[in-house]
């Protein structure tokens, strides 16, 4: 690949591992996988050591693997037990090997134990620290799931109606992102309506969307891996009403500030309060209870996090979300999501989809 970095981000992860004093990782992540070796395969392990790297996956990758990661790594193909693969080209006498800790299951670890004489040891954010800070094919990949989004949600919006159900309204966006070429959906597409849109996670449903009801629509694209996550909040049928225009310029308004104001080298919890503290001045801070928002990579939800206890420094070159929200249940919901890049004297917006307050239908 052009300007491949694989090479470099395994020399970052090691060198982290040596800090820690250890020989090597086993790394089970397959979206840290990816970022090392660029296999993209549904199940495999990798090893990253002093001695280079080892990608083990089993038969139906036998092609795949060694096409995609064989200039970076030693690919190993079992058809039984991969595990048992990757400790004989280990070997027993591997040193202090790490595993991920938030990833291993307390079977992991046994087995991991059992095929090492040295007991291993857990760790945390090895590979995900080093990926935090994005490099410019990853923003550009990044850019192109945004951009394919923004395309298809333009698409949907006049076919909206009054009486259609959430499920229609969906599939017909998850339609328009695969036409346009996104891999798949980096997570379940959201279309609430009604009181429902004070779910924050609410499920897509049968439900048919009234006249005058708020159409909360959260989804993203693919592209090369990278995702996307946008949000936008509409009403359908009619014009809205005094307490959806307020409620909606509160969630704006505190939007607009978080995006003016984050940067790199802020805390994650005062780039939260950027958002937070003029929605509680108007009164809705109960109705605004998860965090401003998240990394976004070859995850749609990774470091860094944006959020009233997050204590760590927001690192140039990460791509986060912004997305206030104010839920009043039985009523309705707005939220407003973007992705922007970190930089040390700004956020570049990646999206760019008009928030405007829009009457569908």
């Amino acid at each position: 690949m052009a300007g491949d970095r694989r090479a470099a981000r395994q020399a970052a992860v090691l060198a982290r591992c040596e800090a820690e004093g250890l020989d090597g990782l086993i790394v089970q992540s397959l979206p840290n996988i990816r970022w090392l070796t660029g296999f993209t395969g549904s199940a495999g392990l990798c090893f990253v050591g002093r001695e280079g790297t080892v990608l083990v996956t089993d038969f139906r990758y036998a092609v795949q693997a060694p096409q995609e990661s064989a200039t970076v790594a030693r690919v190993e193909i079992d058809q039984s037990n991969v595990w048992d693969r990757l400790f004989r080209v280990l070997g027993a006498d591997a040193g202090k090997i790490g595993f991920e800790s938030q990833i291993a299951t307390v079977a992991d670890v046994e087995r991991i134990a059992a095929g090492l004489r040295s007991r291993p040891q857990g760790t945390k954010g090895l590979v995900e620290g080093p990926r935090t800070r994005k490099d410019p094919d990853e923003v550009a990949a990044i850019r192109a799931a945004v951009v394919l989004a923004e395309e298809a949600l333009a698409e949907l919006l006049p076919t909206v109606r009054v009486g259609e159900t959430e499920y229609e309204v969906a599939a017909r966006l998850e339609g328009n992102l695969r036409r346009r070429g996104s891999e798949w959906h980096p997570f379940p597409t959201i279309v609430a309506s009604g009181p429902r849109s004070a779910l924050p996670h609410a499920r897509t449903s049968e439900r048919a969307i009234g006249r005058g009801e708020f159409l909360l629509i959260d989804f993203g694209a693919q592209v090369d891996g990278y995702c996307s996550d946008i949000t936008r909040t509409f009403v359908v049928g009619a014009a809205p009403d005094e307490k959806q225009r307020v409620v909606y310029d509160v969630v704006d308004e505190a939007a607009r500030r978080a995006r003016e104001g984050v940067r790199a080298g802020q805390t994650g919890k005062e780039a939260d309060a950027l958002a937070r503290r003029p929605i509680a001045e108007q009164g809705y801070g109960e109705a605004f209870g998860h965090s401003l928002g998240h990394g976004l990579g070859l995850e749609v939800h990774e470091a860094p996090r944006l959020s009233p206890i997050a204590e760590a420094i927001l690192p140039d070159g990460a791509v986060v979300t912004i997305e206030p929200g104010v839920y009043l249940p039985g009523w309705g919901g707005v939220r407003i999501e973007d992705d922007v890049l970190l930089g040390t004297d700004r956020a570049e917006p990646l999206t760019g989809f008009p928030r405007s307050l829009t009457t569908l239908g």
